[in-house]
């Protein structure tokens, strides 16, 4: 089965197509993504203007007619805190639908920590044991913990390393004042959610999902992409603070000629690397692991596990490209007793 997912987040737009069969890992056919900033296309208002939804469903048409071309057989599309926490946020779904016959379902802050959750569980296994995710996307930052396939708490918190960037950081390079002031809120925002999780103990495997998370790790010291998915990489605390310091004396077109890091991405790491920081410390926690699953992959995941081991459910015959089998009802389903998803 060649399966579609289409993710419209903060920072990108990314169509990726994969194949899988009953017993298989997923394995990556093709790719097709944009960098789009939906938030740059922010009125006053904080309504998506109409070029920023223009060039969204450009991308949505173009996604559309790609996964077509390429045989897929069904199509995931999901949007996160970029639409989500738009003044007109349905309207925009509501216009995608209609123009382009694809359906963005929207996930809440904890369905997106969930669903990560689900993916690293199943990429690391339960030999892991008490499993801690922090996932950092461009508007929000996700935490989870359990030691079950879906977590036992979950937080989505806005922090957001494009969307503290815009607000806290936009001199460039940025003012120690603004940066320290940064950190407080960061701080103060993680307290509650920090003082919670710490209530289940140490975990046993503490991961990190995410771009940002990943570009942290490289300019750490980590194996560089081509090296593949398999090798391990670690983010360590007492490099991440020395990396921090070295950001925030840095402008942006000289984080951008940092391994792994893209230009769009650089202004961002400063925050990304500050909320990554404070998280760790406050958590208690001295590195982490690198996973590349994360929310795309945790979806993906549950609708292979709800369309090919389930014989009453059509593989496309009822599913097509253009629409959307993705909902509370099934493939974001919670375990029994679990209030996450």
């Amino acid at each position: 089965m060649r399966l579609g997912v289409l993710d419209i987040g903060s920072n990108t737009v990314h169509l990726l197509l994969v194949d899988a069969y009953p017993g298989a890992r997923p394995v990556p056919f093709a790719s097709h993504k944009r960098p789009l900033s939906l938030v740059a296309y922010l009125d006053e208002h904080g309504a998506i203007t109409p070029e920023g939804q223009r060039e969204l469903l450009d991308f949505v048409h173009e996604a559309a007619q790609f996964a077509i071309n390429h045989q897929a057989e069904d199509l995931l599309a999901f949007c996160t805190s970029a639409i989500r926490e738009s003044a007109n946020g349905e309207e925009v779904l509501a216009r995608i639908m209609a123009e382009t016959g694809v359906k963005l379902t929207e996930l809440t802050g904890e369905q997106e920590a969930g669903m990560t959750y689900y993916a690293v569980r199943r990429w690391f296994g339960w030999s892991s044991d008490s499993l801690l995710n922090l996932d950092m996307g461009g508007g929000s930052f996700e935490l989870a913990l359990g030691r079950d396939e879906f977590p036992t708490v979950a937080h989505s918190v806005p922090l957001g390393a494009g969307r503290l960037t815009r607000r806290w950081l936009e001199a460039d390079p940025p003012s120690i004042k603004d940066v320290k002031a940064l950190r407080h809120h960061v701080r103060e925002v993680l307290a509650d959610p920090v003082a919670e999780m710490r209530q289940f103990g140490k975990p046993t495997l503490v991961t990190g999902t995410s771009k940002t998370f990943r570009s942290l790790a490289r300019i750490t010291g980590a194996a560089p992409s081509a090296e593949g998915p398999y090798v391990k990489r670690v983010l360590r605390a007492e490099s991440l603070k020395v990396w921090t310091n070295r950001l925030t004396a840095m402008n942006w077109s000289e984080r951008a000629e940092l391994p792994g890091v893209s230009a769009i991405r650089a202004p961002q790491l400063l925050a990304g690397a500050i909320v990554a920081l404070e998280a760790m410390d406050a958590l208690k926690v001295k590195s982490l692991r690198i996973c590349p699953w994360a929310l795309r992959e945790g979806l993906m995941l549950r609708r292979f596990d709800h369309v090919l081991f389930d014989s009453t459910v059509p593989l496309s015959s009822s599913v097509g490209v253009g629409e959307v089998a993705l909902g509370r009802s099934s493939v974001m389903s919670a375990a029994p007793g679990s209030n996450i998803l």
